[in-house]
């Protein structure tokens, strides 16, 4: 480690608040697929900000389109129109099939907004009683640290300290269809989960899962509320990993992606009956929408279809996943993933992912651990054939050692 590495860490240590604990690696410099620190140290990025950087880092066409927005209007607050938020509706709902638009800045704001919305609906719709709404979540859901969200979090790290929660929340565990079915009473007013939970080690729910979810929530009317947070804008080889069960969400929630990195956009994506129970005053955000979040997330939905990094992100990740799955070693001890969202667990006599991590990016590659022995993967989607095939070398080496 250099001086100046040295001297950063010791500063963001002195200074920061000690909220994260990164890699030991100071980068100042990003482009496609590779990142590099103060030293001049490239590195392959298998995070890609946790999927917000699905179209790599510093993309050309949504840099042009940042920086001309940004010498002409940046912040008109919802207080007046601008000339790219009706453009950015149209094109987002062209693009998703959605019928209203409500957008935020990050994807906990739009989980909140969702949670606003689909409550106010139960109560005016649906007929439920006043201050009775249940929506049922999963155990060991991500969907952000909010005080609201944190409130039905089983995540100790998330909630330890920070109570009294709020009400209103039932917990199933992710992929079991009977207990779900067994949690719906006539207070149920929606069920809102990830279709493949990223913070908890990509973890993939059985197969026709989402199928059944689907018609139980028609059957009883309960909005079902997918978040796409992670999963949505290509990651997973589908525009919107629901696409791979052929099911259809009463309410999407999209961000990270959106901007391709650049600035903080989230979306909530539904139909009048969900939106509409909203009025003005009731709920809204002085940087949603804005003119300059806008005009970058229609450059960042261009890119990603007009590229095609949807489909090059599940040919890669095809690639990816049988590669690792060739890779021969005790330390293994499951391979999973869709599409660019991969993750390798390991065995707990390995003891843990992150020195695997550190080994990582010691040969090039920039990776996380999450819940202790899971190493996660996700490149941005222009990833190349040869990019995959070199990472693969780099993970086969740390993995045999």
């Amino acid at each position: 480690m250099t001086s100046s590495t040295a001297r950063l860490i010791e500063a963001e240590h002195r200074l920061g608040a000690h909220n994260y604990q990164p890699l030991d690696v100071v980068l100042s410099r990003g482009e496609g697929v590779h990142v590099w620190d103060i030293d001049g140290n490239r590195y392959l990025d298998c995070l890609s900000a946790y999927s917000a950087v699905n179209q790599g880092h510093c993309h050309p066409k949504i840099l042009a389109a940042m920086v001309e927005q940004a010498g002409k209007l940046t912040l008109t607050s919802r207080a007046f129109r601008n000339d790219q938020l009706a453009l950015f509706y149209e094109e987002i709902a062209a693009l998703t099939g959605s019928h209203k638009v409500l957008p935020m800045n990050s994807g906990a704001e739009a989980v909140e907004t969702a949670v606003k919305a689909v409550r106010k609906w139960g109560y005016e719709v649906k007929g439920v009683a006043e201050n009775r709404a249940e929506i049922i979540v999963c155990a060991d859901n991500f969907h952000g640290r909010t005080m609201g969200i944190v409130s039905f979090s089983t995540d100790p790290d998330a909630r330890t300290g920070f109570g009294p929660f709020a009400p209103g929340f039932r917990t199933v565990p992710f992929g079991d269809i009977d207990a779900f079915r067994a949690a719906i009473n006539e207070n149920t007013v929606a069920f809102l989960v990830e279709p493949i939970q990223g913070e908890a080690g990509v973890i993939i729910p059985p197969a026709g899962y989402f199928s059944s979810v689907r018609d139980l929530c028609t059957r009883h009317g309960i909005t079902l509320i997918l978040d796409e947070i992670q999963t949505g804008l290509g990651r997973t080889g589908r525009l919107l990993a629901e696409e791979h069960e052929g099911v259809e969400a009463d309410v999407t929630l999209v961000g990270k992606a959106l901007s391709g990195g650049f600035y903080p956009v989230s979306a909530v994506l539904s139909n009048s009956e969900v939106l509409g129970v909203l009025k003005p005053g009731q709920h809204g955000s002085t940087f949603g929408g804005n003119p300059l979040a806008c005009a970058i997330a229609r450059a960042a939905l261009k890119v990603l279809v007009e590229e095609d990094m949807i489909a090059n992100s599940a040919r890669m990740g095809e690639r990816f996943q049988a590669g690792l799955n060739d890779i021969r070693s005790n330390l293994v001890k499951e391979v999973r993933g869709r599409g660019l969202m991969l993750a390798v667990e390991l065995d707990p006599a390995a003891g843990g992912a992150r020195k695997y991590c550190e080994a990582l990016k010691e040969r090039g590659i920039l990776a996380k651990d999450t819940h202790g022995d899971t190493i996660r993967i996700a490149p941005p989607l222009v990833i190349t054939a040869d990019q995959v095939d070199w990472a693969l070398e780099q993970f086969e080496a740390v993995l045999r050692a």
